[in-house]
């Protein structure tokens, strides 16, 4: 196994300790540590391209495995979200709506030996949703410090700050989301119209 598909196999192994982290509030700085794992994650997400364009260690199971380990990542930190109620329901159904769906027009042209690739507007999707959870995870490290207390005494709503600040972050993702699926369909409609 090459070294990006290793650091691909490590975005996965990730997740769970992401997720134990962000779940349990008990543990001080809990927000922090899980920030840390994911800012951990989102790198080898950036690398395993780049080592395996720049040193040609392309694989076939790098082109599996590299979207569906941030389709892991991602979908696992919205899931604690809804958990810890911090986003509702609509956002995680219009993420795993269009990954379904790209998922199964990827899988027709993989039939007819086709490689569909991720256009601008897939990556900038996943740029967003990065941003919006580490946006949103940040905003709950700040409320654990004692920071929060001196911004209540100068009269501002923290927590209503807060809360508009993780809904605009994540409905902006969900919204370049939508865009994404729609261009991808239609970018790909003649792997739907031609399939058996």
């Amino acid at each position: 196994m090459n070294l990006p598909n290793k650091l691909t196999l490590m975005r996965i192994i990730l997740v769970p300790f992401f997720a134990w982290a962000l779940l349990w509030e008990q543990l001080p700085h809990n927000n922090l540590i899980a920030l840390i794992i994911f800012a951990i994650a989102s790198i080898t997400d950036m690398l395993d391209g780049k080592i395996a364009r720049k040193y040609n260690m392309v694989t076939d199971f790098g082109k599996f495995a590299d979207p569906l380990a941030d389709k892991i990542l991602v979908i696992s930190a919205f899931a604690c979200f809804i958990q810890l109620d911090v986003m509702g329901a609509a956002i995680m159904i219009i993420v795993l709506f269009r990954e379904f769906t790209v998922t199964s027009i990827r899988l027709i042209a993989a039939e007819n030996g086709k490689v569909v690739a991720a256009n601008m507007w897939g990556k900038a999707k996943t740029v967003s949703q990065m941003i919006a959870i580490i946006v949103v995870i940040l905003n709950n490290w700040l409320i654990e410090l004692t920071v929060m207390n001196v911004w209540s005494m100068t009269g501002v709503d923290y927590f209503q700050v807060m809360y508009i600040i993780n809904q605009s972050v994540l409905w902006i993702s969900a919204i370049l989301t939508v865009i994404s699926g729609i261009i991808y369909i239609k970018d790909n409609f003649e792997f739907i119209k031609t399939a058996k």
